[in-house]
């Protein structure tokens, strides 16, 4: 046997650089899109058909079903669409991977790209080095498309020849002969083998010159293409592995999809292919299943079969055609069919991955974010976003809950129950503070547009700020038990002037919250009115710094006293810095002109 173990890695070091060369250019058209594309998905609208729409283009536009599901899944996590819409971008991304086959079908054999990979090199190197970013992410997309095909090229040449390996076979024979259950053992390799490569479009690769080798016939091929099917949900599974509820859940929405859109063809497998060859004849002009039909009868003499071994060129392409024709029938009858079926499956995926009991407010969890093991990074921003938004919206409960306990008597149950809450708050925003910072250092490793990494260091930024704030809330409640054991009451009308300054304090912190939430997009007048609401804080607070002298000289309340009064109202005015510094980072790390 002449296929040696050198060979044998020389063929997973081809497979491995088609798998690298179709990540980068993903990577690359996620960076050079990165923001439109959240957009896109961001201002999903609730019509299931635009819903289908979207999942097409976007899927088009990475290559790769796979990661746009991964998308959706982190937008359903953060809460940016909703389980039905969800379905219908997912059905949409089914038929929009068959882009992809198509893409590698047409330049297989009718067209060696690899022939022109170094030209297109260099061209798409020299991009790399352009100050523009998106100059940059296209140099590397066309740096992407060439190891794809490189690789695709090296794949050929390392299979081993069956001419010269008649054992091989003579093994292969004994399951492709199986009638029926050779469909359904070829399925099965076409799942554990996408399962293993985590790409529908490098198991359609693979396949595509087992056929054209002629290791297998058509049908078979078929067979693997649809076990692939199934196989590329393990990707999107994984990355919700460690995402909530609704992220769950759409992950089994897209298995169940494939599954049962797989399991009605392996029922009707025969016509069904039998279609396909029909369609391929029909636009191509050659059928597919001809090929195997001379290869069983032995017609050497035949167009479609070279006499030194494989296919003509004629046959190739007539396969190529064909298994990119099947994924697309298969996915665009399982779209027509299913889409109208879209709230059932809801019903169904809820039904099979059912709610737990919600956690209490006051046990430390993360709502939007976690350590999947696998990222979309553009996409993880915008579920730190939503985390950050959460998170400022804990700690604006402790300002709440700092307040109450003012006007408390410091031996009631309800006081020390506030003090206890307010304390484990703090607990928790220190260690939410830890997670998101972790979660934002591990997404500012991936491949990151320039804008991309700008709103990373703003959330960096943010996020300490928020943490601040909370240290500053407990800092009252410590206030307020140092006033306790020192027994010194505040007076009525000393209790009023506080409670004006936290009026303002609240309307600073209803206005970064608002921010908050529309974190991509911030209003030029919640910036305007944060800058107005920090001045109007500052200028309260020296208004009352001067009462205070003028109340102790004329012996309204004692010196003690009037250290509380300041200490509280320091802890406020800080409080109105610490948010006006949360708006800022907004300010000059999400908003494109940087200007008010």
């Amino acid at each position: 046997m002449n296929y040696t173990i050198i060979d044998f890695i020389s063929l997973l070091g081809a497979v491995c650089l088609f798998l690298y060369g179709m990540k980068v250019m993903s990577e690359g058209l996620q960076k050079a899109a990165g923001d439109r594309l959240r957009n896109i998905l961001g201002a999903m609208t609730r019509n299931r058909i635009t819903g289908v729409l979207t999942g097409i283009v976007i899927t088009a536009l990475i290559q790769s079903s796979s990661a746009s599901t991964v998308m959706v899944v982190s937008f359903v996590n953060a809460g940016l669409m909703s389980l039905s819409q969800a379905m219908a971008v997912i059905f949409g991304a089914n038929v929009g991977t068959t882009v992809t086959t198509w893409i590698i079908s047409a330049f297989s054999f009718e067209v060696s790209v690899s022939d022109y990979s170094l030209v297109m090199m260099a061209i798409g190197v020299p991009m790399m080095y352009m100050k523009k970013g998106t100059v940059k992410s296209c140099g590397e997309f066309l740096i992407g498309f060439c190891l794809l095909f490189m690789g695709l090229d090296l794949i050929s040449q390392y299979v081993p020849n069956l001419q010269e390996n008649p054992e091989m076979l003579a093994f292969l024979k004994d399951y492709t002969s199986m009638g029926y259950g050779s469909v359904l053992i070829f399925f099965a390799v076409g799942i554990v083998l996408t399962m293993v490569v985590q790409s529908s479009a490098a198991t359609f690769a693979i396949t595509l010159i087992m056929c054209g080798q002629g290791w297998i016939n058509f049908e078979l091929g078929c067979a693997i293409i649809l076990g692939g099917n199934i196989g590329t949900t393990i990707t999107p599974i994984l990355a919700s592995l460690s995402g909530n509820l609704a992220a769950k859940r759409t992950a089994m929405g897209h298995v169940l999809f494939n599954v049962l859109g797989s399991v009605i063809v392996l029922f009707i497998f025969v016509p069904f292919v039998n279609l396909v060859g029909d369609i391929t004849a029909a636009c191509q002009g050659t059928n597919p299943l001809d090929i195997s039909r001379a290869e069983e009868a032995e017609m050497a003499s035949s167009t479609l079969l070279d006499p030194k071994g494989g296919l003509t060129s004629v046959a190739q392409a007539s396969v190529a055609f064909g298994l990119a024709m099947f994924p697309t029938v298969f996915n665009a009858c399982n779209l027509m069919i299913m889409i109208w079926f879209t709230k059932l499956y809801v019903k169904i995926v809820c039904w099979l991955v059912p709610s737990r009991h919600p956690k209490q407010d006051d046990e430390f969890s993360l709502k939007f974010i976690g350590r999947g093991m696998l990222t979309a990074s553009e996409l993880d921003i915008t579920q730190a976003q939503k985390e950050i938004a959460v998170y400022g919206e804990r700690v604006s409960r402790m300002l709440g809950m700092a307040r109450d306990m003012i006007h408390l008597d410091s031996k009631s149950e309800k006081y020390t129950e506030l003090y206890n809450r307010v304390e484990k708050y703090e607990e928790i925003s220190d260690r939410m503070e830890i997670e998101i910072g972790k979660f934002l250092n591990h997404v500012a490793e991936g491949r990151l547009s320039p804008q991309g990494k700008m709103r990373i260091a703003g959330m960096l930024r943010v996020i300490s700020e928020i943490e601040s704030i909370a240290d500053g809330c407990f800092n009252i409640a410590k206030t307020l038990a140092r006033r306790d054991r020192n027994h010194v009451q505040l007076a009525d009308n000393v209790v009023k002037e506080i409670d004006q300054m936290y009026d303002l304090v609240g309307e600073a912190m209803d206005n970064m919250l608002n921010l908050l939430k529309e974190m991509e997009t911030p209003e030029d007048a919640l910036i305007i009115k944060a800058y107005n609401k920090e001045r109007e804080i500052n200028n309260f607070r020296n208004r009352l710094r001067d009462d205070n002298i003028d109340n102790i000289n004329n012996k309204m309340y004692d010196y003690q006293e009037g250290i509380f009064f300041m200490d509280l109202i320091g802890e406020a005015e800080k409080l109105g810095d610490y948010m006006l510094n949360v708006v800022e980072g907004v300010k000059h790390q999400f908003k494109a002109d940087g200007e008010v």
